[in-house]
């Protein structure tokens, strides 16, 4: 009995190294069509009333497609525009960082960041953009797994609380709220926003021609960081274009810009939407919500930032846990 359970062990060790083998190449887009379908499932369900099922998901996936060709088409036109403006942005944010006095440690860690951001983000870049095959490859299979986790979202649920475990189901319960209450936050709440404010603020710095195309999706993507990050916000790209146009001495569009900034970006809609939106982290929440981001970013590239939030939510979650089951421990004890 030894022997086959030892022999079934080293199989099933075979078969999910051959898996992960096969799923590591493509795990980027199966993630990025997951959080796609959970930021769209609502839609999808108001849409499933009306159409059915499957002509609601394949209605989506549709818009989703075309979407993805016209972005593919912008990667192929602008990346190198956007990687410069990208890199001329990170640059001016950390010296502008650097000018302050700060702690020593805190100095050190803007420092590393400061290097090390720029090279990973244009190594992140270059790899797509001399394989233009292989990220259409990866867009084909988001695609297709977007529609396939769309259509199949019940089923797939009801899936994973077969699996939960009948000891530990309670802990087991707990974890998939608290991931679920971080992605509701993260994804339907802030991300989504944040890519709304970020292509507003792409189309603003546009048309007051405060940069080129290349340049004013650089702006976007930036936006849509800052968004994310606790305490900053993107006041500070739509307040720096307007300091830019009034220097350059269009104080008109200056002040239009400002009121566009400040009504459809930032603050405004945050007062607006906070009921939705979720509570922003403060102190050390805001902390943990930075180490997540930015360690996911360096862990797993950009899908790491869903990831990384996610991961320490659930170790919050266990540790609590395990505090609560020590608690009871010695108090049974005593």
């Amino acid at each position: 009995m030894e022997l086959e359970a030892a022999v079934w062990i080293a199989i099933s060790l075979v078969v999910l190294y051959l898996v992960w083998e096969t799923v590591s190449p493509i795990l980027s887009p199966l993630i990025l069509a997951v959080t796609l379908a959970y930021i769209l499932y609502p839609l999808h369900e108001r849409l499933s009333e009306r159409l059915g099922n499957r002509i609601s998901a394949f209605a989506i996936t549709g818009i989703l497609t075309l979407l993805a060709f016209l972005f593919m088409i912008g990667y192929a036109l602008w990346i190198n525009d956007v990687k410069q403006s990208l890199a001329y942005y990170i640059d001016a944010f950390f010296r502008w960082l650097l000018e302050f006095n700060l702690p020593a440690a805190v100095y050190e860690l803007i420092k590393h960041l400061a290097r090390d951001i720029p090279r990973r983000f244009e190594e992140y870049v270059l790899g797509y953009t001399y394989s233009l095959p292989r990220l259409a490859l990866q867009t084909i299979v988001m695609v297709f797994a977007f529609y396939g986790v769309l259509v199949n979202t019940r089923a797939i649920r009801d899936e994973i609380y077969s699996l939960l475990p009948e000891e530990n189901r309670e802990l087991a319960l707990k974890l998939l709220r608290r991931a679920g209450e971080t992605l509701h936050t993260l994804l339907r709440g802030w991300l989504a926003i944040s890519v709304v404010k970020g292509v507003l603020i792409s189309l603003g710095f546009y048309a007051f021609s405060i940069s080129s195309a290349g340049g004013s999706i650089a702006a976007g993507i930036f936006t849509v960081v800052f968004e994310l990050l606790p305490v900053l916000g993107g006041w500070m790209i739509w307040l720096a274009g307007a300091i830019y146009l009034f220097t350059s001495g269009n104080h008109f569009d200056a002040v239009l810009f400002s009121i566009y900034g400040f009504t459809l970006v930032s603050p405004l809609p945050d007062y607006l939407l906070r009921s939705r939106l979720g509570k922003r982290e403060t102190g050390v929440n805001a902390f943990i919500s930075l180490v997540g981001i930015f360690g996911g970013y360096f862990a797993f590239g950009l899908v790491g930032v869903i990831i990384g939030p996610v991961a320490l939510s659930l170790l919050g979650t266990l540790l609590e846990e395990w505090k609560r089951t020590r608690e009871l421990g010695e108090g049974v004890a005593s």
